[in-house]
């Protein structure tokens, strides 16, 4: 076969080989990110970048490389030619005032963003001599006079590098493996689900009993759709546990998305369990194939459809749904990322509505350029935020730590959807806190949690959790353990253990002790609640677990302090549990006041709002990413809502052992290592360092590190090192 253009893709088909040009896949990426790119104004940058992306293999070199590794030539003799920093140096000298957005773009379109020191280096390389140097005609402008170049760029050069990576990565999809490119056609529009949900609620109003409860629900669903039509800014749904925040938030997003020209609704949450529990309510409304669930624990072989996991796995890569379900961390860790993989969804969250569920979760050591990262959705890319919580967080106005250098102005102005003096949390409640801040030690805690046929003790530490629990009858009744010693499918079939249960009257003794996990987003109900110290807002949550169907006039939540055991962990618990003891004046714990005066005290005593250790060395975002000449690699190691030093272990757990053989003998593959994260524990690292030292750990491929021995597992608290107890002070 003769060629006469340059090579991008070539791939063997059964009726012969099949070419695609460079020149055509640099036009067609072109005109997908300009699409992209238009959503912010920017469509003439977009062109320009798909158009120069890959004029780098138009080298001999690459031309050569390309026919042997395809096998279309594979006698020929070549090596690996780099061909990214081509397009980028060539972006550089036709549009000087344009760098370097257009060359941080295409330099890292395959490895990533650079930081601006390496860039430079990296573009300092000659043009190699075959490369046609054609002045690419456009007329580059910032067309939005509002963007700041101080807190905005570093987000305007990842939306552009997002659109350059999609567009790319979609054209290559679409020669390479047409009938996977089809798979992501065909999704409904918001109007339809807007439709969908309506009907539901009717359905669901009309069944369900005129309660005080169901009151609640319906007008607080009334003022959603009452006040969706507001214009693109930043809103706040602050409704009690119990009062149907979720289906509401998603009914205001809904309409409030149509209203203004958005095109899909995200919501972002901090615990697994939540997002599992709010996907399949959508779902169950929506469809599954117009409700992406994207986060660690999702298993597409428990779709029964084949094509629609398909399109599940290829969505998860750009959030082309109307509605997705993900993790705080996936979210915010991609915004400040600069990895291909996790930017190129980036540009979908141009022009839609972002729901916060359980704000006050939000990272204190980030907060500042998260609030940053806010209003710059808001003002550059036409994002709309709504915060859900029951205990709404201070973020208006001037935050001011202990520092006061750390002090920053928040969000300007947020419009609450539920008037205050409506006063849900009165008429929503269900349960009354005693506060008992005395210390005591375990034997204590355990007696008075016996003295309850049916009860929940929260605790803050893995440790705390096996503990409380040895100390309690095992004879009586059901007696259940929860913590991260377990692994997730061993969380799962508990809680499901669990729920099935409570359901069942005949069942009077039924006794739990957790560590937080199960304090937000598990779906239970319990008489009587034990909470141990911590802050205001995790107290409450913990109360959500109490009475929560209203079955009494008012259930009972604990407060205990175990101080004759230990302090409190360092760090987090402690700050927000000194904040909490901290507060000046006479409050109802679950008012609005008491939640402003909590967060108060809490920002008083925060060093730094942008603060972080990496390698021993203090950053800042700010340091990083507000100039133009922004440190994106670095950055990206450095933002980590998760301070993890741990590894994962994998248990020997039910099946957890016939996955290991599977990988033994197979390899890994995408879906194996999901299931394997499914039956292992995260261990701290000198906890690894003692399995290892005693042979416990097989490491059977590379950073795969399995526990095989049974009796490192036990079925009621999961796994046991050297019979240490790993403790859990912020990761649950």
């Amino acid at each position: 076969m003769e060629l006469k253009n340059n090579i991008s893709h070539i791939r063997e088909t059964a009726t012969g080989w099949e070419i695609q040009s460079n020149d055509e896949h640099q036009r067609r990426v072109s005109a997908l990110a300009a699409r992209f790119a238009s959503d912010f104004g920017m469509s003439e940058w977009g062109r320009v970048l798909g158009l120069l992306h890959d004029k780098g293999k138009e080298q001999e070199g690459f031309q050569r490389y390309i026919k042997k590794e395809s096998g279309f030539q594979p006698e020929i003799k070549a090596v690996k030619t780099p061909h990214a920093y081509v397009g980028a140096i060539l972006a550089k000298q036709q549009f000087p005032q344009a760098f370097p957005l257009l060359s941080n773009a295409i330099a890292g379109h395959h490895r990533g963003l650079y930081d601006f020191g390496d860039l430079k280096n990296h573009l300092a390389q000659e043009i190699p001599s075959d490369i046609n140097t054609t002045a690419t005609e456009a007329t580059l402008g910032i067309p939005n006079k509002s963007i700041q170049i101080r807190t905005d760029f570093h987000h305007l050069q990842r939306m552009l590098f997002s659109c350059l990576v999609d567009a790319d990565r979609l054209d290559t999809e679409a020669f390479m493996n047409p009938e996977q490119a089809r798979l992501r056609e065909n999704k409904a529009t918001l109007e339809q689900l807007y439709e969908k949900l309506l009907a539901h609620l009717e359905a669901l109003n009309v069944s369900s009993d005129n309660t005080k409860v169901n009151r609640v629900r319906r007008y607080v669903q009334q003022q959603c759709m009452e006040k969706s039509n507001g214009d693109i800014d930043f809103y706040s749904l602050t409704v009690p546990t119990g009062g149907g925040k979720t289906l509401a938030s998603v009914l205001w997003a809904l309409g409030h998305a149509i209203k203004n020209g958005q095109h899909r609704v995200i919501i972002a949450i901090p615990y697994t369990s939540i997002i599992v529990q709010t996907a399949a309510t959508l779902k169950a409304i929506f469809g599954e194939e117009n409700v992406l669930e994207h986060h660690s624990n999702v298993n597409e072989e428990d779709i029964g459809d084949d094509e629609l996991a398909m399109k599940y796995q290829l969505a998860t890569e750009n959030w082309d749904y109307p509605i997705v379900v993900t993790t705080n961390v996936q979210l915010f860790e991609s915004l400040f990322s600069n990895s291909p993989s996790a930017c190129r969804k980036l540009h979908n969250i141009v022009k839609s509505v972002l729901v916060l569920d359980e704000v006050q979760t939000l990272s204190l050591q980030f907060l500042r350029p998260i609030v940053d990262t806010f209003k710059t959705m808001k003002r550059v890319f036409d994002t709309s935020v709504l915060f859900t919580t029951a205990s709404q967080p201070t973020l208006e106005g001037t935050i001011k730590g202990g520092n006061p250098m750390t002090a920053f102005e928040a969000l300007p102005k947020i419009h609450e959807i539920i008037p205050e003096n409506a006063a849900l949390h009165q008429k929503l409640r269900r349960v009354e806190l005693d506060i008992n801040d005395l210390p005591q030690n375990y034997d204590e805690v355990a007696a008075s949690v016996m003295q309850h046929p049916r009860v929940l003790c929260i605790v803050n530490t893995r440790r705390d959790a096996r503990e409380i629990y040895n100390r309690l009858p095992k004879d009586e009744g059901i007696c259940l353990h929860l913590s991260r010693m377990m692994c997730p499918e061993h969380v799962r079939q508990t809680i499901q253990l669990l729920k099935e249960a409570l359901k069942d009257e005949q069942n009077t003794i039924i006794r739990v002790v957790a560590t937080q996990l199960i304090e937000a987003g598990v779906d239970i109900d319990f008489p009587v609640v034990y909470r141990q110290q911590a802050g205001l807002d995790s107290i409450l949550q913990a109360a959500g677990r109490c009475n929560r169907e209203g079955l009494q006039k008012l259930g009972t939540t604990h407060v205990f302090s175990l101080q004759k055991e230990h302090t409190l962990p360092r760090g987090f618990i402690t700050q927000t549990n000194n904040a909490r003891l901290n507060m000046v004046g006479q409050f109802d714990w679950f008012s609005p006041d008491a939640m402003r005066e909590y967060y108060r005290q809490l920002y008083s005593k925060i060093e730094s709002f942008d603060e972080t250790v990496f390698d021993k060395v203090k950053y800042s975002m700010h340091e990083l990413l507000y100039k133009q000449d922004a440190e994106f690699e670095q950055a990206s190691k450095c933002f980590r809502l998760i301070d993890d030093k741990t590894t994962a272990v994998v248990v020997n757990w039910q099946c957890g052992m016939d996955f290991v053989e599977k990988l033994k003998k197979e390899g890994a593959t995408y879906q194996l290592m999901k299931m394997l994260s499914q039956y292992s524990v995260n261990v701290r690292h000198s906890d690894m360092k003692q399995l290892l030292q005693s042979g416990a750990v097989e490491e059977v491929r590379e950073n795969v590190f399995v526990v095989s021995n049974a009796a490192f597992y036990d079925d009621k608290v999961g796994l046991i090192i050297a019979n240490q107890w790993l403790e859990e002070t912020h990761i649950l």
